[in-house]
């Protein structure tokens, strides 16, 4: 387990807790059912933990309006900055680009011979376009990374045309699903969201998972077929 510092400045003053570092970048994210009490590795809030200053009661309760040091943790984890060791940001970033790297593989082709890329020819491309990875899901930004990879190698995702109604409901917790593959929207006179996506086959399924637990199965899906030459 490595235990770094997560740190939040509130009311003019600097609170600090000691988090696992795992577990508190899962819990800052909403990934998994992490709880508070799992990443706390000490149960004390600090004004300065390397110097082993606590912080009082009465300046928890001004900045955060409570002194329960558990509530006033997860307020620290998820608005104030965990401060990452350099080789855990090595070891994410690598990960994320092995990730790309493999679903680039797996739905990607050479649209001038048909055929898929190698992870090689992937990887060396990745690092000739000088492409920043983000830490967020893949499908957020995999449309921008074989944008960008176009300038360097020919490279086209497989992809399907899908025609969503979304119902009024639960547009707004369904919009950051779909901005990412989104060509065309229009908003009903009743408040439902009709939209046409253009979505990575490889990311069909995981789509679908999201889109009906967010809409509890209420969204109906028609897949477009092109029309051939």
């Amino acid at each position: 387990m490595t235990e770094v510092e997560a740190r939040l400045k509130s009311k003019g003053k600097n609170f600090e807790v000691l988090v696992d570092v795992d577990k508190a970048v899962h819990f800052k994210k909403g990934e998994g059912n992490v709880k508070i009490e799992e990443v706390l590795a000490v149960d004390d809030v600090f004004y300065d933990l390397k110097k082993g200053l606590k912080a009082s009661d009465s300046d928890l309760k001004e900045a955060f309006d409570t002194s329960d040091v558990k509530e006033v943790a997860e307020k620290i984890v998820k608005q104030g900055e965990i401060l990452l060791p350099a080789e855990y940001r090595k070891k994410k970033q690598e990960d994320r680009v092995k990730q790309v790297i493999d679903f680039l593989a797996r739905n990607a082709i050479d649209p001038t011979t048909g055929n898929p890329h190698s992870e090689k020819r992937i990887e060396e491309a990745i690092k000739q376009s000088g492409i920043n990875i983000e830490d967020k899901p893949i499908e957020q930004q995999i449309n921008k990374i074989a944008s960008k990879l176009k300038e360097t190698i020919p490279i086209k995702i497989e992809t399907k045309k899908l025609k969503i109604l979304v119902p009024a409901a639960h547009t707004g917790k369904i919009y950051n699903l779909i901005q990412e593959h989104k060509e065309k929207e229009e908003w009903l006179n009743n408040g439902d969201l009709q939209c046409i996506i253009n979505l990575p086959a490889g990311l069909e399924m995981d789509f679908y998972d999201k889109l009906n637990a967010i809409t509890h199965g209420s969204a109906i899906v028609e897949e477009i077929k092109e029309k051939e030459e």
